[in-house]
């Protein structure tokens, strides 16, 4: 492969691993792996400006912000962090600090202030008059997510400043778990047979970007403050922690001040083996340089501020016996081995179950059920089995024998020429079914709450689900009937499976399970061409032409929509009555811009006057959350109308909606 071709390749592969990290907070790759890809990715492109791209990811920061909370625009934006792996890479970053400080290269420009880079999500606090008044998350750098009421959830994050501090202040730091919290958490979790979350930092981001802040309150979030944007300008970073301190801003205490680079590595070395006993995750350390006048003269590079960078600690590395390996079904019917350990402790945690990516490694690594193993957790990511120890004994067992029928189902696993994986060639298995079930319902897709792995098994366990769409053929007897369910349950169920019979139509793409087709991927497909008819009709040049959307994922979709299984299923869903939303246009009416709710017995059908509120340019939900605007009151209200009062929530009456409503042009619906 030529270079060009490889830079393609490695913007592709690392533009997935950023939506995956930092947006859809569900990491594929550790960081070892990320760090080594986009070193990759930046020398190559060194080497070759003529292929420069302000949109490859090395150019980039985070992840974009999330559609399903409000936008807020930094200015100016949040930069990353150049990275250094070692001492040599510390000495390379003060050298050009000082060449570009017009300072020589004898004697470095210090001090610096090195503070702990704790793994959790960045946010920016505005305050005004002393009162929290806004919270973001970094997204993008450009723009990130409205979290103001999460925030406030938070008992570390101040909601009022100490006398002294400035009338408008605007402040950058980190949301973590601490390592006690998050092990509770995924303990928690584990008893409720819900997916464990891989880390901190995920577990910080998935607890953060809740829509109902009281779950974010449960998870014993916490904060640290590093740096002020507005409001004052102080002449040292290590007086603006002095300043954030005294203004009643937590800020991490754990930090040094480095008279020059010598220092720093000094430190680097001296705290790396001391880490793991602080309370929260750290993945290396930042260095600043302490003197913010010249830091602010040296400026920044798109991505990174040029008097700043991360030390990167080295991966953590642990030996431990491979106690056997399980072969796990996907979705799509790929075969995972997973590693089974003696427990080890490693990065802060226990870990007793690690990554073996897939047959060529154990192959290749000879790696045999019984071996020492070298397990690694770059980051606090997903630990993996990187190869053996070498000792005695291992030849004496035998090797391991990957298997070539589906563990579930017993059908042929076929590796297909190019392919890293065996899937199982069974279109019905078991286990792709309960995967796929459970990624229909996952917040990416349509978002079904309940609709975990306790109910998934419980419904294919009573037969009650063979293909996904027989979801929406269920009804209130045969849920009521199921053991551990319960009316309650089974009625919220239903709800939630009718709601979304009307998500947009991105939601619904990703939920259909085709390979390659994410968020992005199928919000652009949305936006392109408005319906689902439209999308299966498409040819495979007219798909391919959709920004975001290459010949192979083109390929993928034309295929899905004229195979069997899609046919099949966009026949279901048109007989299910799904009506999915399309993208969102510029509305106007006497509703534009509301977000309503109904809630009682209405003078109309439920689903017509859904409809007229959407004739009217506005939004319509089944359940309250704080993007509600407005609740439509019928006869009996109950427990929705207690909420909305109780958040503030604007009501209205059902004659006054229809008095709203009844207008000329709309008498059809009435």
């Amino acid at each position: 492969m030529d270079e060009a071709a490889r830079i393609a390749e490695l913007r592709q592969s690392l533009g997935r691993f950023i939506q995956a990290y930092f947006v859809d907070d569900q990491p594929e790759v550790s960081d070892a792996v990320y760090d080594s890809l986009m070193r990759e990715l930046t020398e190559l492109e060194s080497r070759h400006p003529e292929l420069y791209d302000r949109d490859s990811p090395s150019q980039r920061v985070g992840g974009g912000a999330r559609a399903d909370f409000r936008a807020v625009q930094h200015e100016p934006p949040l930069l990353s962090l150049a990275n250094a792996m070692d001492p040599d890479e510390l000495l390379s970053f003060d050298r050009r600090v000082a060449q570009t400080a017009g300072a020589g290269l004898a004697g470095g420009v210090g001090p610096y202030v090195v503070e702990p880079k704790i793994d959790g999500l960045t946010v920016v606090l505005h305050y005004a008059d002393g009162r929290l008044r806004l919270g973001a998350t970094r997204g993008d750098g450009q723009t990130g997510e409205d979290v103001t009421p999460n925030l406030l959830a938070i008992e570390a994050v101040p909601k009022e400043l100490a006398p002294g501090a400035p009338a408008r202040l605007e402040v950058r730091g980190e949301v973590f778990l601490p390592v006690a919290s998050f092990e509770a958490l995924n303990r928690q979790r584990e008893a409720e047979e819900r997916p464990l979350f891989q880390n901190p930092r995920n577990a910080a981001a998935g607890s953060l970007r809740q829509q109902d802040p009281r779950v974010t309150a449960s998870r014993g979030l916490s904060l640290f403050c590093y740096e002020i944007r507005g409001g004052a300008t102080p002449g040292r970073q290590s007086e603006a922690l002095e300043l954030l301190a005294g203004w009643g801003l937590p800020v991490n205490p754990v930090r040094w001040l480095c008279a020059g680079i010598e220092d720093v590595v000094a430190v680097t070395e001296a705290f790396a083996p001391e880490r793991e006993r602080l309370a929260y995750a750290v993945d290396g350390l930042v260095v600043k340089l302490d003197d913010l006048v010249l830091s602010r003269q040296l400026g920044s590079t798109q991505k990174a501020p040029r008097a700043q960078i991360a030390f990167k600690f080295p991966a953590d590395e642990a030996a431990t016996t491979l106690l056997g390996i399980e072969v796990q079904v996907g979705r799509t019917g790929a075969l995972t081995p997973t590693a089974v350990l003696t427990p080890v402790r490693l990065a802060g945690t226990t870990v007793q179950r690690a990554s073996l990516h897939n047959e060529d490694l154990i192959r290749q690594k000879d790696i045999r059920i019984g071996d020492l193993v070298r397990v690694r957790k770059a980051g606090e990511i997903i630990p993996e089995v990187i190869g053996i120890v070498p000792a005695d004994g291992h030849d004496a067992r035998p090797p391991y024998a990957f298997p070539t029928v589906c563990p579930v189902c017993g059908a042929e696993a076929v590796r297909e020429e190019g392919e890293a994986v065996r899937r199982c060639s069974n279109p019905s298995c078991p286990a792709k079914l309960r995967e796929w079930l459970l990624h229909l319902g996952s917040r990416a897709a349509l978002d079904i709450d309940g609709l975990g792995p306790r109910t998934v098994d419980l419904l294919l366990e009573a037969g009650l689900v063979h293909e996904p769409e027989d979801l929406f053929r269920l009804n209130a007897s045969e849920l009521e009937n199921l053991p551990r369910l319960g009316m309650k349950s089974a009625a919220k169920l239903l709800a939630e499976l009718a709601a979304a019979r009307t998500r947009p139509l991105d939601r619904l793409l990703v939920a259909l399970g085709i390979p390659h087709v994410g968020e992005r991927s199928a919000q652009a497909l949305a936006e392109r061409f408005g319906d689902l008819d439209a999308v299966a009709a498409a040819s495979t040049d007219q798909l391919a032409e959709v920004a975001g959307i290459g010949a192979t994922t083109a390929q993928e979709i034309a295929r899905f929509m004229s195979g069997p299984v899609g046919q099949r299923l966009l026949g279901s869903l048109q007989e299910l009555g799904f009506q999915p939303e399309g993208p969102a246009r510029e509305v106007t009416g006497p509703l534009a811009g509301e977000i309503v709710v109904f809630t009682g017995r209405l003078t109309r059908p439920r689903g017509e006057a859904q409809a007229l509120a959407r004739s009217c340019g506005a939004a319509v939900e089944t359940d309250i959350t704080r993007r509600t605007t407005l609740v439509v009151v019928g006869e009996e209200a109950g427990q929705k109308l207690d909420k909305a009062l109780s958040l503030g929530i604007r009501t209205m009456t059902d004659e006054e909606f229809g008095a709203l409503t009844n207008t000329g042009e709309r008498k059809g619906l009435t």
